[in-house]
């Protein structure tokens, strides 16, 4: 009796297409190793996408805490501005009275220690007299026609405006030139 060998699984052997067939668990390893590379790229995309949303975060956490710093004393410098407004009309009344030399002197002072307190926090007076009106710093309470100004150009500052940096605090109040009316 001759017997004939066992035919064994090869791992080369060919199947039916001509390809080399892989066993079982090589498939299984093949797609485990596909699900791991899949997953692997998803990881790190995320993490990229991780890492981008946090230095967006701390930029803009950045840019707040620079804007409260620089912004601080923006509610001190508005309860200023009244008591401010009521000294330089204090002086003007004393001026056009003529015999208060002395409450002018000192009211003068309080004002000067006022105007250097607001420029060591940044706000400064807007300038007006004489200036283009510009809508961004001047609020117009009326338009008076003249002749020896262009129109559009501030006449006279009712009250004086603040910038605080570069954001308007309070507008200047202005009394703006118009042409004058044609004479026919």
């Amino acid at each position: 009796m001759t017997e004939e060998p066992e035919e064994q699984d090869d791992p080369n052997a060919e199947g039916e297409s001509g390809e080399p067939q892989a066993s079982p668990e090589v498939a299984s390893l093949a797609e485990q190793l596909e699900a791991t590379r899949v997953e692997r790229d998803e990881n790190y995309n995320l993490a990229l996408r991780t890492q981008a949303e946090l230095e967006n975060y701390r930029r803009r956490v950045s840019r707040e805490r620079e804007d409260d710093a620089r912004y601080r004393v923006l509610p001190l410098a508005k309860d200023l501005l009244p008591a401010f407004d009521n000294l330089r009309r204090a002086v003007q009344v004393a001026s056009a009275s003529g015999n208060a030399d002395d409450l002018i002197r000192g009211v003068e002072m309080v004002l000067k220690q006022i105007d250097d307190a607001l420029a060591a926090h940044a706000v400064k007076p807007i300038a007006s007299e004489g200036e283009a009106f510009d809508p961004n710093r001047h609020d117009a309470l009326t338009q008076v026609p003249s002749a020896e100004h262009p129109p559009m150009t501030v006449l006279q500052e009712v009250e004086r405006g603040y910038t605080l940096h570069d954001r308007v605090l309070r507008p200047s109040k202005v009394i703006v030139a118009v042409a004058p009316p044609e004479q026919g």
